[in-house]
């Protein structure tokens, strides 16, 4: 008893740090392209930018690519700096305003870009923290208030109610933010980058790939880059022009080396998976997708560690960094946001970083003798059914095949942590298997799990994820898989598609 209630405590402590994550990381994640369009403006307008320095265009400071840069004779004006201080800020205030008012409602998103008003002029810093706090704080608040005269105003007077509330308690929250917020969250982001300053300068900064690579396969991978590193490396790059804290996560060396041991030494379908999946994250930039990999093997953590200390010390060594964040991990990304001085250090970063994984993974590979539990069961399976000469009704119970449905199927969503990388690329695969199978009336959607709604007839999810998603679909079918390239489990759902019309 006593073993499953901490069985139970733990699986229970990981959905609300994921959870946690989720929402900070969601505050950042739908406006990454105003964080990447940043960051190419910056690396072409910049004094020590592409244009200026290494293409001789527009060094002079009277020049137009000196206007937009904002430098030379038109310091404190251009695009970069309005940008970082008040355009991204506001684009996460707006948006956590909305996730904190809840139903994505506009309204909240609006009392949350005002109430984050006030830290960023209250400071002299790009305030993405106040943001954090004040966006969600506004559209929380304003439901609160709200609520105070639901069904209690009077016909005609609705529309001058609530625009009036709005606006006077966002005022409030301004202010609040301005005289109450603006010292404290400037405090805490002082004591944040004088704590990666004592990580740099005492050249301990490769040591939280102890931290970052195992948060990573327990699905925190969006919350480390989007929540806490995103905000921190824009600071930094926005002082002195890139940062290797967008490298710590992103980068995706310690991946490729990963699915490179598999290839090599893995066995069945893992191995058969990897070349497939190495493409899919080192090009396409999707992480999650080696994720189950190590899950199936915990030990190879060890090699993701090795990988991330790699790759961290060359970039540290080598004083590289990026300019804005590279988002998904692409290596095309990466490579997009690398200034000049930078390009040596993370090319041999990338190389350093997968080579150490390959190698260590390659040794435990070698050294592991056992059969995938997957591959024995999905082979002894296999053999009962030749056996037979006929496949088996249960044979799907054994397989973790999909269950019975007792109504038409009609919507299937595949969810993720962030609803972009991996779910996008598995309702694409799902989409085609259930067009070619005829199913023409039958939509495929991908979503992040936080903004799921107890609406479709089946969900599929990582098996990791599986606890959030069933409390945000209990009615839905829940399918939970282990690997996102095992396709085996995509032709069961069809298959119970067909089956749910009889």
């Amino acid at each position: 008893m006593a073993t499953t209630t901490s069985a139970a405590s733990g699986v229970g402590a990981r959905v609300r740090v994921q959870q946690f994550g989720t929402f900070l990381s969601n505050m950042v994640m739908p406006n990454i392209g105003a964080f990447i369009a940043w960051g190419l403006i910056t690396a072409m307008f910049i004094e020590v930018g592409w244009l200026p320095r290494y293409l001789g265009i527009g060094d002079s400071p009277d020049s137009w690519v000196a206007k937009f840069g904002g430098w030379g004779d038109f310091a404190g004006g251009g695009i970069v700096g309005p940008m970082i201080i008040f355009l991204l800020p506001l684009l996460i205030g707006y948006t956590g305003g909305r996730m904190g008012y809840g139903d994505n409602s506009t309204r909240g998103g609006v009392v949350g870009a005002i109430a984050t008003m006030g830290v960023i002029v209250g400071t002299d810093i790009p305030m993405f923290m106040g943001a954090m706090i004040m966006g969600p704080l506004g559209g929380w608040s304003m439901r609160k208030v709200d609520s105070l005269w639901d069904g209690k105003i009077k016909p005609g007077f609705e529309m001058l109610v609530n625009n009036f509330a709005a606006g006077i308690w966002g005022m409030v929250l301004t202010i609040l933010g301005f005289v109450v917020m603006s010292p404290v969250v400037t405090w805490i982001a002082d004591r944040l980058g004088e704590g990666v300053d004592i990580l740099v300068d005492n050249s301990l900064l490769p040591f939280t790939s102890v931290i970052i690579e195992p948060a990573k396969v327990l699905f925190l991978n969006n919350a480390l880059n989007h929540g806490v590193l995103t905000p921190l490396g824009t600071t930094e790059a926005a002082e002195s022009g890139k940062s290797v804290l967008f490298l710590l996560e992103a980068n995706p060396a310690a991946g490729a080396g990963l699915l490179l041991a598999y290839m090599m030494f893995g066995k069945g379908l893992a191995k058969a998976s990897a070349p497939g999946a190495l493409l899919i994250h080192f090009v396409g930039g999707i992480h999650e997708i080696y994720f189950p990999y190590v899950l199936m093997k915990p030990k190879l953590i060890l090699a993701m560690i090795a990988g991330g200390f790699t790759q961290i010390l060359v970039n540290v060594i080598f004083s590289s960094g990026l300019r804005a964040p590279a988002a998904p991990g692409s290596i095309l990304a990466v490579y997009a946001q690398t200034p000049g001085d930078s390009v040596l250090g993370v090319t041999l970063s990338v190389l350093a970083g997968a080579a150490a994984t390959f190698a260590v993974a390659a040794i435990l590979l070698k050294m592991d003798k056992t059969e995938e539990a997957d591959d024995e069961l999905v082979g002894a399976t296999a053999h009962m059914e030749s056996l037979k000469g006929k496949s088996s009704s249960v044979a799907s119970v054994l397989t973790g095949g999909a269950a019975v449905m007792t109504r038409p199927i009609h919507r299937i969503v595949f969810a993720c942590d962030a609803g972009m990388g991996s779910s996008a690329m598995g309702a694409s695969v799902l989409r085609k298997k259930i067009e070619a199978a005829g199913y023409s009336d039958v939509t495929v959607v991908n979503q992040a799990i936080g903004n799921l709604t107890d609406e479709y007839d089946v969900i599929v999810c990582h098996q990791d994820l599986a606890d959030r998603a069933s409390q945000r679909t209990p009615s839905a079918t829940l399918v939970a898989v282990d690997n996102f390239m095992a396709s085996p489990r995509y032709d069961e759902i069809v298959q119970m598609v067909g089956a749910s019309r009889g």
